[in-house]
């Protein structure tokens, strides 16, 4: 991942962990509580592709496993959020730009129902079994309405400022030798390099007429 990808992402996932643990966590709403660190690992995968969701996923997990006051085994969300941002990735929009609400929305649904079971089941495997005594329907219907209306305000915005990041001038200059590559196997002899190609071309074509000038005053003479 490029620095400014990394910082960033590091940016987004400390901002969104400083306000659910300090915010939302405190709203003692009923059932689960809004998941502002998945909806960033959910945006940022859907921009940076799988790989990037992965990594930032594991990242920012970790972080809300060490961070106070987790009351759980360390890797334990690490783990869920490394395999809901690989999922996340693989459905990565064209050019990390979103056409249609429905899909997000539906990440985001499917993300927060995923997470909670995997949580859940993960806890399971090491005899957490707190999910059991809060119920773990209402917790899956809590946190799939809980973030599907915090994505809007959420997911849109977090998008955004990663492709204005991910705007880099050396990976521009990368697409212009894939071009001049392209251009060389399609036109022969013909190389093109952006604005430089009409200039060539005038400049054999002026070679030529001179040729054919200096010939025709030799048969003149």
């Amino acid at each position: 991942m490029r620095f400014n990808r990394i910082l960033l992402s590091a940016t987004l996932v400390v901002v969104a962990l400083v306000v659910q643990v300090s915010v939302l966590a405190r709203l003692q709403l009923p059932g689960a509580v809004p998941d502002l660190l998945l909806l960033v690992v959910l945006a940022l995968a859907f921009v940076y592709g799988h790989v990037g969701g992965a990594l930032i996923g594991f990242g920012a997990g970790l972080l809300a496993d060490l961070a106070p006051p987790a009351d759980h085994a360390a890797g334990r969300y690490a783990l869920v959020l490394c395999v809901i941002g690989y999922l996340a990735g693989l459905v990565r929009p064209e050019k990390g730009q979103i056409r249609s609400a429905f899909v997000p929305m539906a990440a985001v649904v499917a993300a927060a129902l995923g997470s909670t079971l995997l949580y859940a089941g993960v806890g399971a495997l090491v005899g957490d079994t707190s999910a059991r005594h809060v119920g773990l329907g209402g917790l899956l219907f809590t946190a799939a309405v809980y973030d599907l209306l915090l994505a809007p305000f959420t997911v849109p915005l977090v998008m955004w400022l990663a492709r204005r990041a991910d705007n880099d001038p050396l990976a521009e200059t990368r697409d212009g030798g894939s071009d001049v590559a392209a251009g060389w196997i399609t036109s022969g002899t013909g190389l093109r390099i952006g604005g430089q190609r009409g200039g060539l071309r005038l400049k054999a074509a002026r070679n030529r007429a001179g040729r054919a000038g200096r010939i025709k005053g030799v048969k003149r003479l």
